[in-house]
């Protein structure tokens, strides 16, 4: 039996040479790196090349990288940390966002009272931009904070950042995005860039799960969530996981270093999926702007095929039994027999099919996807007759 993998919008395969990296440092940077001694200072300078390297490929300062377990502590730790520190009474999000943000910001919400408001969304899920300048334009004295994905980890959908950055900076806004779909898989020069927070996380592009960092703009006034030792500059206390950070270096080196060669290879492989699917299965729907080669990421689709609603909930199962890799939506969601909210918020009553996301990397073939296809052409078919 075949098997094809195309979740890797939930995690990705990790690269040879980033496991022949992280092997090697666990051989040879065993120490604590806030021992003083010699083992100890060599650990702590794997660290912070790490840390410089990963800033000169943003084109940051290396003191504006903290780093975290993953994406979902990077943005708890930016949104938390800018209502108890910066004084931020008010939070503009949306009803899409990764769970990571949703939750933090309602759990705020509820036992904060921060006034916790959602933008509007396009009919495609795309965020309403006259609509947040409304919602930045009201209460103007109140602190505010803006926490809008970058990319949408189950449609697709690309946000302006920048364009919404220049509206936080009108408004005098604080802005955070989770850019976890995006840093490695897009050119990210962030000191171009008005953001004051982004969150990344290194298995989404072929690094180790475990590892992530939290880019502050500014850091003089944030205090720390973890309280302990003074690693990370008093930031983030506890003893850096330092096979895993070299890891994550080494992902993004890679990433970066063949960006044009493998998005382009990528996007090849998800036009010709596009096109095969529409030739092959009559009624299918491209869900958010997944369809759409230029509005889109470049690393995944999310489609409904006009099925029964039972029919379409056995769909993951029968291809996992032909041995296709692929999901509902965000991994977070994983044993819950529930559709994608994000599809819910974005369709609602016009919902009439469950979705399913196939994402894409550079380890994908295009033989792999006509083996996809071919399964759900036959899977189509046999459950309309």
């Amino acid at each position: 039996m075949e098997t094809v993998y195309l979740d890797n919008a939930a995690t990705t395969q990790i690269d040879d040479e980033v496991i022949s990296a992280m092997h090697e440092s666990m051989r040879s940077n065993f120490g604590n790196p806030s021992s003083i001694h010699a083992f100890g200072r060599k650990a702590k300078a794997a660290v912070e090349t790490a840390r410089k390297s990963i800033a000169s490929l943003l084109n940051i300062s290396s003191s504006n990288i903290v780093f975290t377990s993953g994406g979902t502590e990077a943005d708890n730790m930016a949104i938390s940390c800018a209502v108890r520190d910066l004084g931020v009474t008010k939070i503009i999000s949306s009803r899409i966002e990764h769970h990571a943000v949703l939750n933090c910001v309602e759990f705020l919400d509820a036992e904060q009272k921060i006034d916790l408001q959602f933008v509007n969304l396009d009919q495609d899920g795309s965020v309403d931009l006259a609509h947040l300048e409304q919602l930045l334009s009201e209460n103007p004295d109140a602190k505010t904070l803006v926490s809008l994905m970058h990319i949408n980890n189950e449609i697709g959908n690309i946000l302006d950042i920048k364009a919404v950055g220049e509206l936080c900076q009108k408004h005098k806004a604080y802005f955070h995005s989770d850019t976890v779909q995006s840093v490695g898989h897009y050119e990210m020069n962030l000191s171009d860039l008005p953001v004051d927070f982004i969150a990344v996380s290194a298995h989404k592009f072929h690094g180790p799960k475990g590892v992530g960092f939290l880019y502050v703009k500014s850091r003089n006034h944030l205090k720390p969530l973890i309280h302990g030792g003074s690693q990370e500059r008093e930031l983030r206390a506890g003893t850096e996981s330092v096979h895993n950070i070299v890891g994550l270096q080494k992902a993004l080196e890679l990433a970066y270093t063949n960006l044009k060669e493998e998005s382009e290879y990528i996007k090849s492989l998800k036009e010709y999926f596009i096109s095969s699917l529409k030739s092959k299965i009559p009624g299918i729907r491209f869900n958010g702007l997944s369809g759409d080669l230029d509005k889109s990421t470049y690393t995944l689709v999310n489609v409904s095929i006009p099925l029964s609603a039972s029919e379409s909930d056995m769909m993951l199962f029968q291809l996992d039994l032909k041995g296709i890799a692929c999901s509902k939506g965000s991994a977070c969601q994983s044993g819950a027999q529930l559709g994608s909210f994000v599809l819910n918020e974005v369709y609602g009553e016009k919902l009439d099919y469950p979705g399913i996301r196939f994402s894409f990397s550079k380890f994908t073939t295009k033989k792999e996807l006509d083996y996809v296809i071919f399964v759900l052409k036959g899977l189509a078919v046999s459950q309309t007759n």
